[in-house]
């Protein structure tokens, strides 16, 4: 028989988790894990490669088929979405976009496994995707993969939500320390700050929702316009942006996240028009779709659109 403290709900973060009395967490969503190995449909191959046995965080490696053994193949650093606290590089449903997207591309992904809170709790993710990253330009990299078919000089960094949240703040991080950047693509990017802009909700109660759950995820941060939650506040946090040669933004039109988006590709087109960045922003829309809707039905025809988006910016 169960004792109250492990019925009783002490944080309800819906639709992620619950936490109960006894610290006993109970993850609601994104949960499931598939195995690598070669996908029946596509043909593409993926494994997956310790990093760090310490900390253990790894990567899951995606090869498209009937590669010739001198091949080199533009590499893309995923970082996977879901508010840092659920999903995994393992979940189908990043699995099977990635063997989607790696068929139609021809590349070499790189999807990131990284500590999740509240466990670990921010910046421990930023940490681990940081570790892969620089692994996978330093030539430290434990998987031959990597050196053998990847081309450092096309090296793009991508994710969705809290992954395109990540994929920024690794761009930043990446070109401070001289690694250069073909392409950052950020998908339905997780960005905020205390001032509703747009449509945002001036609701209170849904403003300190969102900052709750971000103290939950990141308990050391200093509020919803942390450079970590709003990089757009703070100029140094997108001055490393503009060392990327192009930069792809994607945002939903039912997406409470679109305006951030936008306003995130408005810095670029300001950097553009002053003189500051030389490089090339694009912008994607989506009529009539709500968050990261491209992941969760994956067979419709806009997300067939979005697919086709992200291929054409990788080259």
């Amino acid at each position: 028989m169960e004792s109250d403290s492990d019925t009783t709900v002490v944080i309800d973060l819906p639709p992620f988790l619950r936490i109960y009395k006894s610290g006993r967490l109970e993850r609601l969503i994104g949960t499931s894990t598939v195995p690598a190995g070669t996908d029946p449909v596509t043909g593409v191959t993926s494994r997956d490669v310790l990093i760090n046995p310490i900390n253990r965080v790894s990567a899951r490696l995606y090869l498209p088929p009937d590669l010739p053994s001198d091949a080199k193949l533009p590499i893309l650093v995923y970082f996977h979405g879901g508010g840092f606290v659920i999903e995994t590089a393992a979940s189908p449903t990043y699995h099977n976009y990635l063997n989607l997207l790696v068929s139609r591309a021809r590349i070499l992904v790189v999807s990131v496994e990284y500590r999740r809170a509240p466990e670990h709790p921010l910046p421990a993710a930023y940490d681990d995707c940081w570790e892969v990253l620089a692994s996978t330009v330093n030539g430290s990299f434990p998987d031959e993969w990597v050196s053998g078919y990847g081309d450092l000089g096309r090296l793009y960094l991508g994710g969705d939500s809290a992954g395109g949240n990540t994929a920024h703040h690794m761009a930043v991080k990446a070109t401070s320390n001289g690694i250069k950047i073909k392409g950052l693509m950020l998908c339905h990017p997780w960005f905020g700050g205390t001032k509703p802009i747009g449509s945002e909700s001036q609701d209170p109660v849904k403003k300190e929702r969102s900052l709750k759950f971000w103290r939950y995820v990141y308990p050391e941060t200093t509020g919803l316009d942390d450079p970590f939650m709003n990089p757009m506040a703070v100029k140094e946090r997108m001055e490393g942006v503009y060392k990327c040669e192009k930069v792809l933004v994607a945002v939903a039109q039912k997406d409470g996240l679109k305006d951030r988006g936008k306003l995130y590709y408005d810095k670029l087109l300001e950097a553009v028009s002053s003189g500051e960045w030389n490089g090339h922003a694009e912008f994607h829309e989506t009529e009539g779709e709500d968050h990261v809707f491209y992941l969760q039905n994956s067979s419709c025809d806009k997300a067939a659109e979005m697919m086709q988006k992200v291929v054409s910016f990788i080259d």
